[in-house]
């Protein structure tokens, strides 16, 4: 199914995907505290969900204590989400990768868009959002993250 990605995204929709996912790959995830990339990952790695630092730098080994892989392909375990922040060229790369490891979700943060890989991970079955944050979305004030947590 593909959508339009240039409407917004129903509430239900960002909802189901948030509620649904537990590990999120974040491709282009920082040890720079200064970077929104690491404010993202804080704040959902403290909501709860197992968040996965990709960053292909070998001096970066860890991230906020959580152990950080070379690329998507090299993750030990099932990968819900990948969340990309990376420059709207690498999406359609990233695509190919998150289909090879079976994502449900392919997720690009604000500014990643490429209506491309959109089409190509919703032909692989992938529920797709791009030009979004998570960490906005969970707070926004129709529902409470993942609906167990407080806030």
């Amino acid at each position: 199914m593909h959508m339009n990605h240039s409407e917004p995204y129903s509430d239900d929709y960002i909802k189901e995907i948030l509620t649904s996912v537990k590990t999120i790959a974040m491709v282009g995830a920082s040890p720079d505290k200064t970077k929104f990339s690491y404010g993202v990952l804080r704040v959902l790695s403290e909501t709860g969900y197992d968040m996965i630092p990709v960053n292909p730098r070998p001096d970066v080994t860890e991230i906020r204590g959580l152990k950080v892989y070379p690329n998507l392909k090299s993750i030990d375990r099932t990968v819900d989400m990948v969340e990309v922040f990376r420059k709207p060229e690498d999406l359609y790369e990233v695509a190919e990768e998150a289909i090879a490891i079976n994502a449900k979700v392919l997720w690009g943060q604000i500014g990643v868009v490429s209506e491309e890989a959109a089409r190509l991970a919703e032909d692989a079955g992938l529920k797709v959002v791009m030009n979004r944050c998570p960490k906005i979305e969970l707070f926004r004030p129709f529902w409470k993250p993942r609906l167990d947590l407080k806030i």
